[in-house]
């Protein structure tokens, strides 16, 4: 099956290609033999129902310095001129991203978006894992000063407070036991965020590190553990942790095997779910999940073929 492919990213001029795991699903893509579009979100229309994008052919290559070829862009429509949208644009969950969204969401049963637009809209990371509070440690999700005080009363430990649509450890804060500075970064979290904020205990397996763990189409792929780098409690790779080999734990398996059954019913295919402990679920990431190519480089598996493996099936029981 050869597919016409357009992947919906940041400028892909300024990507890290050693870590990327959009780069590493166009290598994959063009190996395949599909033809590969880059566009960027900015550049969607919708022009009486017709939605279209200024895109590039695009050919990639593992060449630091020189890791792809664009030819001239030009006006294609969504619906006719490609089979498969790759929506891998980064965060930030906002507005933006949203009515990007909204506008793909009209391609349904013409081209397949992946991960599906309307599920990756009613799933942001830190609001759908909610559902599975089971999972998780003891969550709060509020603005009012009163709440986290009273939260606070209840689990008297050190918290984190973090971004409720923050993405890549950005703004991941740590509140001391005896709360000397949580009316300050409450203050600091209302002025820049409109949104409730999210406030949990601080976990001290976190030194341990947070598991990133790879669901296709809710199948486990692999796994990496990410540590703080020195002088951080964050794990995030993008704030200085750093990748180790790792295995699930049997409470990993079970919150795969658990919510394995709603992401492959959303059409949620490339997703990372983020464990910290072996046991406290903390993200269900589906917006431009991260990781394969660490977890691939550890396991010698091939995440990206798998993924096109389960988006050709998908796309052909599209067509009936």
């Amino acid at each position: 099956m050869t597919l016409r492919v357009a992947v919906q990213m940041d400028p892909i001029e300024t990507i890290n290609i050693t870590g990327d795991s959009s780069f590493a699903l166009m290598l994959s893509a063009q190996a395949r033999g599909h033809e590969v579009w880059h566009y960027d979100v900015k550049s969607l229309a919708l022009d009486e129902g017709r939605l279209t994008a200024w895109a590039s052919p695009v050919t990639v290559q593992r060449v630091p310095g020189d890791h792809f070829q664009k030819g001239e862009a030009r006006k294609i429509d969504l619906a006719k001129d490609v089979d498969v949208i790759l929506m891998r644009q980064d965060p930030p969950f906002d507005l933006g991203y949203i009515t990007a969204t909204f506008l793909l969401e009209r391609l349904a049963g013409q081209t397949l978006v992946v991960n599906d637009p309307a599920s990756v809209r009613n799933a942001p990371e830190k609001v759908f894992v909610l559902d599975y509070a089971r999972f998780m440690p003891p969550t709060l999700v509020a603005r009012r000063i009163e709440d986290i005080r009273d939260f606070h009363a209840r689990h008297p430990d050190d918290l984190v407070m973090k971004p409720l649509h923050g993405n890549g450890g950005k703004a991941v804060v740590r509140i001391p036991a005896d709360g000397s500075n949580m009316a300050a970064l409450s203050e600091l979290f209302d002025a820049a965020w409109v949104e409730p904020h999210m406030v949990q205990p601080f976990l001290p397996d976190i030194s341990e590190g947070d598991k990133r763990i790879v669901l296709v189409d809710g199948v486990f792929a692999g796994a990496i553990n990410r540590r703080p780098g020195e002088g951080e409690f964050r794990s995030n790779l993008a704030v200085g942790g750093y990748a180790e080999a790792t295995t699930l734990t049997a409470r990993e398996e079970e919150i795969c095997a658990v919510l394995a059954p709603e992401l492959k019913a959303r059409g949620l295919v490339f997703v990372g779910i983020d464990v910290i402990g072996g046991k406290w679920l903390t993200e269900i990431n589906v917006t431009s999940p991260t990781g394969i190519v660490a977890i691939d480089r550890f396991n010698g598996t091939d995440t990206p073929a798998m993924i096109w493996d389960a988006i050709e099936i998908r796309y052909a029981a599209m067509l009936g």
